[in-house]
Parts: C-alpha cells; sequence; structure tokens
C-alpha cells in the first residue's frame, strides 16, 4: 500500500476534504474574531453576529425561504430531529415514521414511547428502501400529529417520494418533519414549494461544513415546545427565555467558529451550482454501481437509477465479514469507509442485511473516477486471495 493513500469513501457520514476556505474562515474566526454573539457591543461580538446572521440569510436562501429568523443552529441534524420531534408532539400523539430512518429519529421516538408518551407507525420499505405509500394513507389518524420523511437513506441512498409523502401528510392536516441530513447540499429543497412544518440539517456532510453544525427550519406559526433555556445576550432582565425566534430554541453560546466554516461551505455550493454538484455525484454513484455490478458475487443494495438516489452504495460479499472487509481496505489499500449497521436497524432489515450489516461507499463531491477505479481493483484482489 502507498503509505500516502487515503481515499476517503466515507461521505454520507462525513464530507471529506472540505473546501479551502471552510478551513481557512474557522481559522480565521477563531484566531482574530472569537467574539461571543449578541452578548457585548464590542467589535469582535459585532463580527461574531455577522458570521451568524449571514449565515442564517445562507441556509434560507438554500432552501428558498423569505425569513431567516426561522432557522434555527443545532449542533447536528441529531441536535435539531430531537428538538422538533420532542418540541411538537404532546400525550397521547401519534407519529409515523418509515423503515430507512436513522437512529437520530428512531432512540427520540424509542424514549418517547417507552415512557408511554405516544405511539408510532413505522411505513415498510421495499428491498430497496421505498416506503409504501399505500400503508402510510392508511396508517394516518385522528391523532396523529406527525409524519417524519427520510429525505434520502444513509444505507442504500435511496431517496424518499417526497412531494407525495408531504401531499399525504397535507391532505390529513398532519405535521411534516424533513431529516435532510443526506441531500441538504447536494439536492434542491424548495420549502416554498413543499411547504413543510420543519427541516432538519446538518452542516458536516453534503453543505461541506464543520463537525458539531447543523440546523432546523421551523415555519412560521408553529411553536416548538423548548429543549433547553439560557443565555441569549437578549432580554437578559427576564427570568423566562425570549419567545421570539430563533432565540427561543437556540441558548448559550453558539459555535460562531463552526457556523464561519458552514458558511463558507454554503458559499461554495452557490459557486460551484448545487444542480452541477447534484449531476456529478449522481454520474459517480453510477460509475460505481456500474464497476462493483460485475465482481463475481458481490450483493448491491439500493435502487440501480442514478435518478432515485443520493452518492451511497452498500454491499455484501460472501464468506466475509463486513468488518474484515473493511479492516483490509484501509490497512491494506488506504480505502475508508463504514461497515456495519450505520445507526439504521430497520433499514438493514427492510433490505435482509440485519444484523450483519453491510459495507457502505459513500463518494462526494470531490472523488474522482479513478477513485472508484482504484476501489474495485482492490476488491478484486481481495476475493482473489479469499477465493471467494
Amino acid at each position: 500500500m502507498d503509505d500516502n493513500l487515503n481515499l476517503y469513501f466515507d461521505n454520507a457520514a462525513t464530507s471529506w476534504p472540505k473546501p479551502e476556505a471552510v478551513y481557512k474562515s474557522a481559522e480565521k474566526q477563531m484566531r482574530n474574531v472569537c467574539g461571543n454573539p449578541g452578548r457585548s457591543g464590542h467589535t469582535r461580538t459585532l463580527e461574531a453576529d455577522r458570521i451568524l446572521y449571514q449565515a442564517r440569510e445562507l441556509v434560507a436562501n438554500l432552501f428558498n425561504l423569505s425569513d431567516p429568523s426561522r432557522i434555527v443552529f443545532t449542533l447536528n441534524a441529531t441536535d435539531a430531529l430531537n428538538m422538533a420531534i420532542k418540541g411538537v408532539v404532546e400525550p397521547g400523539d401519534h407519529v409515523i415514521h418509515t423503515a430507512m430512518d436513522h437512529n437520530s429519529v428512531l432512540r427520540p421516538l424509542g424514549k418517547l414511547k417507552m415512557e408511554g408518551n405516544i405511539t408510532a407507525t413505522v411505513v415498510p420499505c421495499s428491498g430497496q428502501g421505498y416506503p409504501d405509500l399505500d400503508f402510510l394513507e392508511k396508517a394516518c389518524k385522528k391523532t396523529t400529529k406527525l409524519l417524519i420523511v427520510n429525505h434520502a437513506s444513509n444505507v442504500t441512498g435511496t431517496r424518499a417520494p417526497l412531494k407525495e409523502m408531504v401531499e399525504i401528510a397535507r391532505n390529513q392536516g398532519i405535521h411534516i418533519l424533513i431529516d435532510s441530513a443526506q441531500t441538504a447540499g447536494s439536492l434542491n429543497l424548495d420549502a416554498k414549494k413543499l411547504n413543510p412544518d420543519m427541516i432538519a440539517f446538518t452542516g458536516h456532510k453534503s453543505l461541506l461544513g464543520p463537525t458539531g453544525t447543523g440546523g432546523l427550519y421551523v415555519r412560521k406559526g408553529l411553536q416548538l415546545k423548548t429543549l433547553r433555556e439560557g443565555g441569549t445576550g437578549s432580554h437578559s432582565e427576564l427570568d423566562l427565555h425570549p419567545q421570539e425566534m430563533p432565540e427561543r430554541l437556540e441558548a448559550g453560546t453558539m459555535n460562531s467558529t463552526g457556523i464561519a466554516g458552514l458558511s463558507e461551505g454554503i458559499r461554495f455550493i452557490n459557486e460551484v451550482g448545487l444542480e452541477n454538484i447534484r449531476i456529478h455525484e449522481e454520474n459517480i454513484r453510477h460509475y460505481l454501481y456500474e464497476k462493483l455490478s460485475v465482481i463475481p458475487g458481490i450483493k448491491l443494495y439500493g435502487p440501480p437509477l442514478k435518478e432515485h438516489c443520493q452518492p451511497v452504495i452498500s454491499f455484501t460479499l460472501p464468506r466475509i465479514d463486513c468488518g474484515e472487509l473493511g479492516f483490509i481496505l484501509e490497512n491494506s489499500y488506504g480505502i475508508l469507509c463504514r461497515t456495519g449497521l450505520h445507526c439504521a436497524p430497520l433499514a438493514h432489515q427492510a433490505i435482509g442485511t440485519f444484523p450483519q450489516g453491510t459495507v457502505r461507499i459513500s463518494p462526494g463531491y470531490f472523488t474522482k473516477y479513478k477513485d472508484i477505479d482504484y476501489l474495485v481493483h482492490a476488491l478484486g484482489k481481495i476475493i482473489k486471495l479469499k477465493g471467494i
């Protein structure tokens, strides 16, 4: 193995590399600004305020929203999903979600169910990850408060029929929460057209920002219960948290360093063009799928059509454990990927890979075709050595 080789195929977890401006902006904020947003009147605080405001505008524009104050910054998509779920449901409510959901949805719901606060229905999905829309429509009832839509699976890459699912919920008067962890930054998410109630997003994946960044869009008129209260720099004379957005859902010192980097990630996306990013990622996934599909014994999971998927492919090989294969790929060939259940156990049950999981390859915008060729070459050598 070339000691300098480090091919990264784990963009569904965290994208890498980042645009150079992301690194520089975060470092500049830490070295030269580092003020506490909203807490003082000196120049560093004012600059930190500017960074946060511009970031809200960038996210709002990305989702085609006119009011940046409806964008709340969080630690990540998990934090945003917890905030959305626990902020909207009440005891006795019914929630619908799909089998492709991540543990960032399953576990908050699991706790609420365990405590006897809610009931929930799981919409089954096909072996390729498509939700059963007929089942979804029949699952809606008078007590249904919330539909959670996984925009794209982190296991198969399968994109949900978002428009159809939103329409079903809207016709029943059900709140809609979109989990865009795998799509924000690479797919067009027009909130004005879709009209969801909430969109949870993360900054460290397709938005190309640092870890520890993310957020939640909350439509005007929807008032969420708060998960935390504390300092905001506004209304400091009160012992109750401010009710205005976005302060209502933000408490404590913001990650302005990470958010400065996130802004540059979004600016890079705007410069390259969201459509160009989508086309490249669809083409690179298609190339990967075609190359992997001719390997003897390999089993691929997810739709073959590039228009139906994010750049994620899971696979298994006979007679070799996924964890072992991932270890060999890194230690013998310098290829970094993810193995196991990917924090989505119901998805693996749906596609038939529970409990062993899969090897997941997730290229990104910076992945080159020659990187795919090298991966396929490495898998061929492993298969030969293992006698598969």
